[in-house]
């Protein structure tokens, strides 16, 4: 049992497969909803990497689960080399347990378990509440703040208002599907855009698509273009694999799409400086997204060189 500075008592467990329903648990008092079934079981199956359950959870005296954290393992590419990886996701405190030094001591426990399993590269997209600390008492490295586009399709946003009632919501799904059906691909993502501008990034082989579908995504074909999207209440665009001269037709037919599935908004995250960031630039002005942030244990990686899509981000 250890204390914190208040002299609250609590105990530490290394995530397994067994503990994941209290990381539901506490997912579900922080945020006020519950996952969809085995969401957690197969979002921390990363056994294609060698590696799994990589975090500790923390738990007052009674065993209620009082805060998380951990990563999920992939692998970058750089040049010809793999670098075993993983991506922060998940932070979580409970909401009577905020301002004990939980995230700290859970972080740097999960820190040491990467080194001890040969994982020396760790990145992060932390919201503004998390940036600080991250930064100021974690000592991760900022590279660069991803920007996002926000698309406007021309739709009133029939999805959000549908799903909210219940004796519609179904029906409209039914039709969402049909509409999606007419240009989905039998596969399940596409490879990493950012390979072709000459950057690093998350290696995307089979192993990894498959494993992301542990959130239902899809890739569609619009035009002469793939795409790999996700429905929400907005259209977010994970990746594009895409020649520059045919732009403006693949996003006339995307936002055509968005407008049949009630979506008012399509969004897309992107590092600066790659061919898809260039194009959506010279249309529409990005607003701020994400700060991507490394802890490079060995640093002997070019992290400068490491590019990201919304596809890369664990909630897509």
């Amino acid at each position: 049992m250890k204390t914190d500075d208040r002299g609250n008592g609590y105990f530490v467990e290394r995530l397994t497969e067994n503990n994941l329903p209290d990381v539901e648990k506490l997912h579900a008092a922080v945020y006020g909803k519950v996952p969809p079934p085995d969401f957690f079981l197969k979002k921390y199956n990363t056994e294609f990497t060698g590696v799994t359950h990589i975090g500790y959870i923390a738990y007052n005296p009674d065993g209620l689960p009082i805060a998380y954290y951990g990563v999920i393992p992939c692998f970058i590419q750089i040049d010809d080399r793999m670098v075993l990886s993983a991506q922060s996701a998940d932070t979580m405190t409970h909401p009577s347990f905020r301002f004990k030094g939980l995230f700290v001591e859970l972080s740097n426990l999960t820190f040491q378990l990467c080194r001890d399993n040969g994982i020396n590269l760790l990145f992060g997209f932390p919201n503004q509440n998390s940036l600080p600390g991250a930064v100021n008492k974690l000592n991760w490295r900022a590279t660069e703040q991803m920007e996002c586009f926000v698309i406007q399709s021309g739709s009133f946003p029939w999805h959000k208002v549908l799903n909210k009632l219940s004796f519609l919501a179904r029906g409209f799904s039914t039709y969402q599907k049909k509409q999606l059906d007419k240009h989905v691909l039998a596969q399940p993502g596409i490879a990493n855009s950012v390979f072709e501008d000459g950057f690093a990034g998350v290696y995307r082989d089979n192993n990894y698509l498959h494993y992301k579908t542990y959130t239902p995504n899809y890739v569609v074909k619009l035009g002469n273009s793939i795409l790999w999207i996700k429905i929400g209440a907005t259209l977010v665009i994970g990746d594009i694999l895409i020649k520059p001269a045919d732009f403006d037709d693949m996003m006339r037919h995307l936002q055509q799409l968005a407008r049949k599935l009630g979506i008012a908004e399509i969004y897309f995250h992107t590092s600066t400086g790659t061919a898809l960031h260039n194009l959506f630039l010279s249309r529409w002005e990005p607003i701020p997204s994400f700060a991507v942030l490394f802890q490079d244990f060995k640093g002997d990686v070019a992290i400068d060189k490491i590019k990201f899509t919304s596809a890369d981000i664990d909630t897509f």
